[in-house]
């Protein structure tokens, strides 16, 4: 699924547009994703981006196994995986919109939520150059994984609750334990193990500049905090936001999941805007690659 700009204004259409892919979840879809299928996920907030910044937005959907769509990510051990190359389809993906969509081979963004961001990894892993920033959300890294370490440093944004049930925050504990999910899930690492990986390969200190994120809501259970290491915003960065008991939900300001979507996979955070808080982090970053 793809969303273009429309109806650019003088001085934009003749620029090439950045590119931004979102990867869904696991049993989702591509329409789910962008908020054309239910339950809408907030990420649908990309549409509205794509229209203002004239910029090109591409959802596509995982391949189906056992009936629902889903990514052959970097866990080693999940059977329930599809078998496709998935990092291939995606590199196909970039080429055929730098071919047909006017788009900037230097400006290249991914985004992954749940499973996708476990894809995203992935990709990130495999195909670095060609990529100007990425970013994982409700997501962590595998303890095992079929593709090996990143060798490449990328700018990278990060967005995780810490009681989200299924990603746990500290890691490693899953379904996996349970025989009837073994092949569903494998051990993952903790979200700040992932985020150690990327801000250890881009050799950036240790110690983040921290920032609370305003809450808008006094009542809400959740609170928000960002987590930067390096100091450049056009260089090599990573970034974490944090939500303190937070669910498996993309924070948004606006797009709130309806009724046991609400409860279910925890609270939703009403703080941050996930998509326009990605775009701040991508959009003025180019891969010097290109």
């Amino acid at each position: 699924m793809k969303a273009l700009p429309s109806d650019a204004p003088d001085g934009i259409s003749n620029r090439k547009r950045p590119l931004v892919i979102i990867l869904h979840g696991a049993g989702s879809s591509a329409a789910q994703v962008l908020g054309l299928a239910f339950p809408p996920s907030p990420l649908s907030v990309w549409l509205e981006i794509a229209e203002r910044e004239q910029l090109v937005v591409i959802a596509p959907d995982g391949s189906k196994r056992r009936g629902e769509r889903a990514w052959n990510d970097s866990y080693a051990g999940v059977t329930a995986n599809p078998k496709t190359d998935d990092t291939a389809f995606i590199g196909a993906l970039i080429d055929q919109a730098i071919a047909d969509d006017d788009v900037d081979p230097a400006r290249v963004y991914l985004m992954g939520v749940s499973k996708g961001g476990m894809m995203a990894y992935r990709v990130a892993t495999e195909i670095a150059p060609r990529l100007a920033a990425f970013s994982a959300v409700l997501a962590a890294m595998p303890v095992s994984s079929n593709c090996g370490a990143p060798k490449t440093a990328l700018p990278a944004l990060f967005i995780a609750g810490t009681a989200d049930p299924f990603i746990p925050y500290s890691g490693r504990k899953w379904l996996y334990q349970f025989p009837v999910f073994s092949s569903l899930a494998a051990p993952m690492t903790s979200v700040e193990e992932s985020v150690a990986v990327w801000r250890e390969l881009a050799g950036l200190a240790m110690e983040p500049v921290v920032t609370d994120i305003p809450r808008r809501q006094a009542s809400g259970t959740t609170r928000a905090t960002r987590y930067t290491w390096g100091a450049d915003p056009l260089g090599l960065q990573v970034s974490l936001i944090r939500i303190d008991q937070g669910g498996h939900a993309e924070p948004s300001m606006t797009k709130h999941y309806p009724g046991l979507f609400a409860k279910f996979p925890g609270a939703q955070n009403a703080d941050v805007e996930t998509a326009e808080e990605a775009w701040a982090f991508f959009k003025d970053r180019r891969s010097a690659r290109q």
